[in-house]
Parts: C-alpha cells; sequence; structure tokens
C-alpha cells in the first residue's frame, strides 16, 4: 500500500477553489438554459447523444451510472416528446439503438450555442484579453486533470 503524501496547500487551496467555481459556472449555465421543462437525468441524456452519438439503453445506463430501469423510464419519455428515435442496431437485431431526433438535436444545438454564446460575451465583457488567454491556458492544464 503506498505511503500517502502530505499535499501541499496550493494543491488543497486550488483543487477547492476549481471546484467551486466549476459548480457555480454549472449552475449559471443550467440556470440558462431553456429546458424545455425537462428533468436534469433527460437533459443528461439528451446532452450524451447530442455529444456522443446513438448508444443503446444499457450504453446510456453504464455512461450515466443509472439503473437499466431507470433509463428506459427516461427514453420512454423522451420518446413520447419526440426528442429521441429507436431504431435496430444494425449489427445485433436484438438491441435498439437510440438517437436524438430531430427536435432533439435542435434542442441541443440550441441550449449549447445560447450558453456558449452568454459565456463567451461574460467573457469578453468581465476579462481583458491578458485575462481571457489565462483561462485558455487554464483550461487547457485543467483538461490534463481529465487523462489518466
Amino acid at each position: 500500500m503506498p505511503v500517502a503524501r502530505s499535499l501541499s496547500p496550493s494543491s488543497v487551496r486550488a483543487a477547492r477553489d476549481v471546484r467551486v467555481v466549476v459548480s457555480r459556472l454549472r449552475r449559471r449555465l443550467v440556470d440558462l438554459a431553456d429546458t424545455h421543462e425537462l428533468t436534469p437525468s433527460q437533459l443528461s441524456v439528451i446532452s450524451r447523444l447530442g455529444k456522443d452519438g446513438p448508444a443503446s439503453a444499457s450504453d446510456l445506463a453504464a455512461a450515466e451510472r443509472i439503473r437499466p430501469q431507470s433509463v428506459a423510464a427516461t427514453l420512454t419519455i423522451l420518446e413520447e416528446r419526440g426528442l429521441v428515435v429507436r431504431r435496430p442496431d444494425p449489427d445485433d437485431g436484438r438491441r435498439q439503438r437510440v438517437s436524438l431526433s430531430t427536435t432533439g438535436t435542435a434542442l441541443f444545438a440550441g441550449r449549447r450555442r445560447h450558453s456558449e454564446e452568454w459565456l463567451s460575451r461574460a467573457l469578453e465583457e468581465r476579462l481583458t484579453e491578458a485575462e481571457r488567454q489565462t483561462v485558455i491556458e487554464a483550461a487547457t492544464l485543467l483538461d490534463r486533470l481529465t487523462h489518466p
């Protein structure tokens, strides 16, 4: 078992500050989005399908870390609202692949565009060019944390 090293104060502070800022930013972006009265789990599935493309219900359950029954219920509602479509899997006729419908794709793209426009405008109005460059550099560094 590895021996735990003590963490530097700067690592502890950076971790806390990043977590707090990311949470605040995420909440702000969610507040700005037109959710069409969808639940967070429904929005998450739409977002995943929009980013990753078609998937099976079991793939979605694994990716969302929820039970297959919960995904099935979510997909049923999204299908009833015309936001997703199910088609037979071309590689396995016993499975179905779920993808965004035209309406679902428009919803996903609109939400993304709206949030990116707000964030771009806020960065332009509230930060200097040098500060925006610092944000770009920080995002690159933070992205490194997401890779094993």
